[in-house]
């Protein structure tokens, strides 16, 4: 007759015993254990949450391994889609709900990913707004903002597009829990700028006016004069022409002037750089020389 065993209160067949002691094992510790391979490791973090790792946290884990074989064996975890290496050196355990697409997207590990590079971030542009609803012109990538200086391009990670920014203003971003930890986005606020500022990366002025007329019900111009520190007077006055003559918010345009002329004197600007002055069209308050025609997307 079979001898059952007891394990931390649970009766288990003698013949199963080994097998359930590296399992209780896995989930009490990452030390390693010589009678543990890789793949057992990666399976006791991921059933711990933990579903991202560096090289380095397995070089730790399996200290007595050659190098080569562990690259080896990670090279192998790949291959067969257990895991994805998302960046020099970074892995994700590819979670059930992904398998059969074999794509994570980026929001599901961004966090960790930035934290392993050590460099604030953002979720921002496109993806920010679509976060916050503004959803008819959908990023192809996941627009992610962070400092320079700029992060190497990798071929492993297509689907994230990097955008810099001298200094995040971090009172204008929001956090909130994603699939796994948190997610830092921008604000309202930081967005509408953002999409002002850095046009080019969105599309060019069309977009960013078709995306600003469905955000701007969520943005408080109130709050716009702690972001000038981190902005220029040349964008707020792009915003302020954008408001006022394309997308026809007359109170918004007008909260927004009584900020920017606290700010002294200002210069003309053409609202886009990559095209001529146009000769002809009216002045207006912004002093934005409106050189080239938008009209916003019907939504």
């Amino acid at each position: 007759m079979m001898k059952n065993s007891y394990v931390e209160g649970c009766v288990i067949p003698q013949k199963n015993i080994f097998l359930f002691k590296k399992l209780l094992n896995l989930t009490k510790s990452d030390d390693f254990d010589d009678k543990m391979n890789i793949s057992e490791w990666i399976h006791g973090r991921e059933i711990r949450g933990k579903v991202t790792f560096s090289i380095a946290d397995v070089k730790d884990a399996f200290a007595e391994r050659p190098v080569k074989s562990i690259n080896t064996e990670l090279s192998r975890q790949v291959s067969r889609g257990r895991v994805q290496s998302v960046y020099r050196g970074f892995y994700v355990v590819v979670p059930v709900q992904y398998q059969l697409k074999g794509e994570i997207p980026p929001v599901y590990y961004v966090d960790s990913l930035m934290d392993y590079v050590g460099k604030p971030y953002y979720v921002g542009l496109l993806s920010a707004a679509t976060i916050h609803g503004a959803s008819h012109q959908r990023a192809m990538k996941t627009q992610v903002v962070t400092i320079e200086p700029r992060i190497k391009a990798s071929g492993k990670n297509p689907f994230i597009d990097w955008n810099y920014r001298k200094e995040i203003p971090n009172a204008f971003v929001l956090k909130k829990n994603a699939e796994i930890g948190t997610l830092r986005y921008s604000g309202p606020e930081l967005t509408a700028i953002d999409l002002v500022q850095f046009s080019a990366h969105v599309g060019g002025y069309q977009r960013a006016a078709t995306v600003l007329a469905e955000l701007m019900d969520s943005v408080n111009l109130e709050k716009v004069v702690d972001l000038l520190p981190f902005t220029t007077v040349a964008t707020l006055q792009r915003f302020g022409y954008l408001l006022e003559f394309v997308l026809l918010r007359q109170k918004q345009a007008d909260m927004l002037f009584q900020i920017l002329k606290k700010q002294g004197s200002w210069n003309s600007v053409l609202l886009c750089n990559e095209h001529d002055r146009r000769e002809g069209v009216p002045a207006n308050r912004w002093h934005v020389n409106g050189n080239i025609d938008i009209e916003v997307d019907d939504l």
